[in-house]
């Protein structure tokens, strides 16, 4: 088995056909077809079912590509890792960032990483960890930095705390519950969850069952991004949303805060690695410009609570 063979499945996976990849690649559409023939006559399976308009992965071809994609891109890390090594500004580093991270950190880490590693292509995924754990574990993220799930297991990764976190809860200017000051006062509303799960309970139950409170009712589940805020502005829906939401250009115009007096913890933001292997020394630095954004942000939220009437 060549790097090659493992390049041509992973083309002909991505591109749909056999000439779009050989297209892709640079090489005659023959070259690709005998090197899929070969790869499968090695693993004894196919690859890929034949259809009119092109191919598609069986479901041992799915497998197979998994884990011809995490090879591929150690090896790309390794290249990366000795160029970056020699003192050249080469390469890509991929991580995965919540909105919370987003919004508090990533301001105050680019201009640091872009100015160590100008040539660097940096590629950044919006979302939280259910839906980048397994391109973490595969070798496609290098980290992820934002809220875990508490059943989440770290037994393929290390988790590292950078900083406690707190929510607050947000409506459309003009909601009819704008003055409420507790959560009891909001039993009645209805809400968009933003959770880490899909289940609603996480976010909710436990808070408003401290309290003796009935748990409220959702209508709607958005993981992130700008669509809860736009949701929560054209209706009468509620979020309950990390407090970094309030430095966010958009949602002060279009959401305003409800100043309730019960504590409403978060999750905390964490920065999650694989635990087996190293991150190449770009990957590194960004991790480490992503740890001195967290202690700054720390550091100017315990003086504006300080400085707080």
């Amino acid at each position: 088995m060549k790097l090659t063979h493992l390049r041509d499945v992973a083309a002909v996976a991505e591109r749909g056909s056999l000439r779009a990849a050989a297209r892709y690649l640079g090489v005659t559409q023959p070259a690709i077809t005998r090197s899929i023939r070969e790869i499968e006559r090695e693993l004894g399976v196919a690859l890929f079912e034949r259809r009119p308009k092109g191919v598609v992965l069986t479901p041992m071809g799915e497998l197979f590509l998994r884990r011809a994609v995490s090879v591929m891109g150690e090896v790309r890390r390794a290249r990366e890792e000795i160029d970056q090594a020699r003192g050249l500004s080469t390469g890509q580093v991929a991580v995965a960032l919540s909105s919370a991270a987003q919004i508090a950190l990533l301001p105050h880490v680019l201009p640091g990483f872009r100015k160590r590693y100008p040539e660097v292509v940096l590629s950044i995924r919006a979302g939280l960890f259910p839906a980048t754990e397994t391109p973490l574990k595969d070798g496609e993220l290098d980290f992820y930095v934002g809220p875990l799930p508490e059943t989440a297991t770290a037994k393929d990764f290390i988790v590292e705390t950078l900083f406690e976190n707190t929510r607050v809860i947000m409506g459309r200017h003009g909601h009819p519950l704008a003055g409420a000051t507790s959560l009891a006062e909001l039993t009645g509303a209805r809400w968009i969850s933003t959770a880490v799960t899909v289940d609603s309970r996480a976010e909710f139950g436990p808070l408003f069952e401290r309290y003796g409170l009935p748990e409220p009712v959702v209508e709607m589940h958005v993981e992130s991004g700008i669509a809860p805020t736009l949701a929560a502005a054209s209706t009468d829906l509620l979020i309950m949303v990390p407090e970094q939401w309030l430095g966010f250009a958009y949602a002060p115009q279009m959401l305003i805060p409800f100043q309730i007096r019960e504590p409403l913890p978060a999750a905390a933001i964490c920065m999650v690695t694989r635990a087996r292997l190293p991150l190449t020394p770009a990957a590194e630095h960004l991790g480490d410009l992503f740890r001195r954004a967290a202690m700054h942000y720390v550091r100017a939220r315990e003086q504006r609570q300080h400085s707080a009437p």
